[in-house]
């Protein structure tokens, strides 16, 4: 039997996370005197008062849980956040539309970063924050829930056990969950904090440079500004956040490994290795696209071809021309690169590299079993066996994720959408991207998408922030079965 009992105990302590950072929110549109800052409040007070209530009678409640309960519980944080992370847009008048509301909040918890609103600069900046605190908490909350829930179901969603899957069976950062949790977070704080530093340095404003350090980190891609970063689009500005979406998209175990010194833990990672070499060639590549396509010159094109690639390989999003406008090669180079993403164990979305890789081995490794059928070949990664079972488990995703993707394309072309549209935009939500091609490119917004369609795309992000399994097996009859 499924211990529901638990589960609520989870949840409950959850919201009461939730709504102590929602009273931040309200304590940043309190230092700018708005009024915004009551609806905060409220929303705030709701949601602690209900993971109270909830809480109290199960605080004794045992702590640990098996598979079926970490599937439920993964799925349900995502939803409940957002749910309840509806409470600020509504109370606040941002919009008065519930299901434009849970569509923001999807958006930033996913760390999708696609809005609904048309004039971002007229929001309160309590509002603002917190649209750009739930992506962070989103990123966040990936990097936790892949070392306290999903270990028990780890051979399901490979980015999820990153901090397992990172090279030698000996490569975990601490032995104790709970304080590879501690390291993590601070790493993920560090790193962000010190991206806001650079960017005041870099003459953005405070206020700025923190939702903007917020949406990097965790490969959201919301901002500020109606023309994103287009507002503050300096060739320093844009070196650093080109920089810290590359952060994002790297395994945070490698990330501290590296700043203690470690660096053969780095260079032995094969996966890393492939995340840079597809960052290099691509940006190369993008950039000789726009100097002698677009006429960019070379300086300008490295620029503008590294900030945009790297954006769309670690599924920020972010965006300081309309690349629309780039031609059909680089267009095509952009869309290929919405099914990489970053590496295991980031806050990106998409494949991700570590499945790409490990397919790739696969596939050479049978035509290798082809000549040697009675030989046991199998697929290494950094000198560890793969089991078989991870390998059908990835196939079996990017069969459904294609599948998916499919299905999305032929539900947003209903809506009247075309063709190009349809497909990049399927494929932006569920790899959590953002920004499309065609109608829903850079500058736009999603205000205009009928409301099941807004639905559906919620759905889609879902999905694609939890790997897909996690949440489909939750619609399958055997699940709650003995």
């Amino acid at each position: 039997m499924i211990n529901f009992r638990i589960i609520a105990r989870v949840f409950s302590l959850l919201l009461i996370f939730e709504g102590l950072f929602m009273l931040v929110s309200g304590a940043v549109s309190l230092i700018y005197k708005e009024q915004a800052a009551s609806a905060l409040f409220y929303s705030s007070l709701i949601t602690v008062v209900t993971g109270v209530i909830v809480f109290t009678p199960l605080r004794n409640e045992e702590r640990l849980f098996g598979n079926k309960e970490g599937y439920i519980i993964v799925t349900g944080i995502w939803l409940i956040f957002s749910l309840f992370a509806t409470l600020p847009f509504l109370l606040s008048g941002s919009t008065d539309n519930f299901g434009d509301a849970f569509f923001e909040s999807m958006s930033g918890f996913s760390t999708t970063g696609a809005t609904i609103f048309t004039n971002v600069e007229s929001l309160p900046h309590g509002i603002l924050f917190w649209r750009s605190l739930t992506q962070w908490l989103g990123g966040v909350g990936i990097i936790l829930i892949s070392l306290s829930v999903l270990p028990v179901v780890k051979s399901v969603n490979i980015q999820l056990s990153a901090a397992d899957f990172s090279g030698q069976p000996t490569d975990k950062i601490q032995p104790r969950i709970k304080d590879a949790a501690k390291r993590l977070i601070f790493i993920y704080s560090l790193i962000t904090l010190a991206e806001i530093v650079l960017l005041i340095i870099g003459k953005m404003p405070v206020f700025d440079a923190v939702c903007h350090s917020f949406s990097t980190l965790s490969t959201g891609g919301f901002s500020t500004r109606n023309n994103g970063l287009a507002s503050f689009a300096s060739p320093y500005i844009m070196i650093i956040i080109t920089l810290f979406m590359f952060i994002a998209g790297t395994n945070m175990a490698l990330v501290y490994f590296g700043l203690k010194g470690n660096f053969k833990k780095i260079s032995g990672n094969n996966e890393f290795i492939l995340y840079v070499l597809i960052c290099l060639v691509f940006v190369l590549t993008g950039s000789y696209v726009l100097h002698s396509n677009a006429g960019f010159p070379y300086g300008k094109a490295i620029l503008n071809g590294a900030f945009h690639i790297i954006s769309i390989i670690t599924t920020t999003g972010f965006y300081t021309q309309n690349y629309n406008l780039w031609g059909n090669i680089m267009v095509l180079i952009l869309f290929i690169l919405m099914f990489t993403g970053g590496t295991a164990g980031s806050t990106s979305g998409s494949i991700k590299i570590i499945r790409l890789l490990l397919i790739t081995k696969n596939n050479r490794q049978e035509l290798k079993r082809l000549i040697h059928p009675n030989a046991f070949i199998p697929v290494r990664l950094d000198n560890r066996i793969i089991l078989q079972i991870t390998i059908y488990n990835i196939l079996v995703f990017i069969t459904l994720y294609f599948f998916i993707m499919c299905f999305g394309t032929f539900i947003i072309s209903i809506m009247g959408y075309d063709l190009v549209t349809s497909f990049s935009t399927s494929a932006s939500m569920l790899g959590n991207i953002g920004p499309g091609l065609g109608t829903f490119g850079p500058f736009t917004n999603y205000s205009a998408v009928p409301m099941l369609g807004k639905w559906f795309m919620a759905i889609l992000m879902l999905l694609g922030r939890l790997e897909l399994l996690t949440v489909i097996l939750l619609f399958t009859k055997k699940f709650y079965t003995n």
